[in-house]
């Protein structure tokens, strides 16, 4: 049976945290293997397992022994394996899974852009294009289909989880009128637009991105009539007016990107309309260590940062936006409440 130890001493921990990248590599093997979903609800032997997923009995059992010191998985007495509730969020038809996130951030490119952080450090800049010769997003769509429909889905999740804790915190009582500026497939407006009977709101994002916004804002959907999308980059132009600007999760890639964006808000924006911008922060959160991974992961690929409460209100009010509140959304997001100045 697999036992979590107490917390151990400091040079153990250290030998733990060096085999990062052991664990990181067994999530992502048991999640693309499938065992997650093959595991029911009742204790089950790597044999079984393993006839059910295609490998080998034992490496399998290795593998989840591994998985079961950190608690993903728990090994029983007998030595069958049962779900634990982070191996239950590997599964596919688990609200709020992580399947997609752990496979994106274990996607290939990763372990050739990890043993780079140093250079990245060095010269503040990401380390894809000495890699590959190329853009990380050129890359990623050109060279690495298979990774970018990764990244699509695991976006796609994750903006789907937080699109239902943003539209359950939010209060448009008032509101006519919401644009979710960079908004993806829209997620957030589709649900604001299902809250609030009487709202209309425009999606926009690129054209490529805005291609698949989600069904229930295109024609034909049930809440088409009430929405409007604009292809377009919010870096350049925002032609949208509302009585609400949302603004999420796309002030991270460089400071002269979200000081456009900001300043197009200001453009299109009438005074004393509000402007919501929410964020993940690598401070003041209880997710800090995967926040902060992220940031790093970040540095590496597009050369981005995630934000300090400090650093994203500063960007704020150089913009000239007034910041009046900074509510949690849920431990990986706040959300920046402010206005265009009357």
């Amino acid at each position: 049976m697999t036992t979590v130890s107490p917390t151990p001493q400091p040079a153990m921990r250290l030998r733990e945290l060096i085999f990062g990248a052991a664990c990181a590599a067994a999530v992502r093997a048991a999640a693309r293997l499938g065992v997650p979903d093959a595991l029911g609800d009742e204790p089950t032997t790597s044999d079984k397992l393993a006839a059910s997923v295609g490998t080998e009995p034992r490496p399998l059992q290795r593998l989840l022994r591994t998985l079961a010191c950190y608690g993903i998985f728990e090994e029983t007495e007998d030595g069958s394996f049962t779900h634990t509730e982070m191996s239950r969020l590997l599964r596919e038809d688990t609200p709020n899974s992580l399947r997609a996130i752990s496979l994106w951030c274990t996607e290939p490119w990763t372990w050739d852009a990890w043993p780079r952080l140093d250079d990245a450090v060095r010269s503040g800049r990401g380390v894809v294009e000495d890699l590959y010769g190329k853009g990380f997003f050129d890359y990623l769509h050109q060279d690495a289909q298979e990774s970018a429909q990764v990244f699509d889905r695991a976006m796609t999740t994750s903006s789907k989880q937080s699109a239902r804790d943003l539209v359950e915190l939010l209060d448009l009582t008032g509101v006519s009128s919401v644009a979710d500026i960079g908004g993806g497939q829209g997620h957030v407006v589709a649900g604001l637009l299902e809250k609030y009977p009487s709202l209309h709101g425009t999606l926009l994002d690129l054209p490529s991105v805005v291609a698949d916004a989600d069904p229930r804002l295109r024609d034909g959907g049930p809440l088409a009539e009430r929405a409007r999308i604009v292809p377009g980059d919010c870096r350049t132009d925002i032609p949208v007016e509302a009585d609400l600007y949302i603004i999420k999760n796309i002030l991270e890639w460089d400071d002269d990107s979200t000081r456009r964006t900001l300043g197009r808000v200001i453009e299109a924006a009438r005074p004393g309309a509000r402007v919501v911008i929410i964020e993940n922060l690598v401070d003041d959160s209880p997710s800090m260590k995967f926040t902060t991974a992220m940031d790093l992961l970040l540095l590496l690929n597009v050369g981005g940062a995630k934000h300090t409460k400090e650093s994203l209100v500063r960007h704020i009010s150089e913009a000239g936006l007034l910041v009046h509140d900074i509510l949690v959304v849920n431990p990986y997001l706040h959300a920046f409440e402010c206005t265009v100045p009357a």
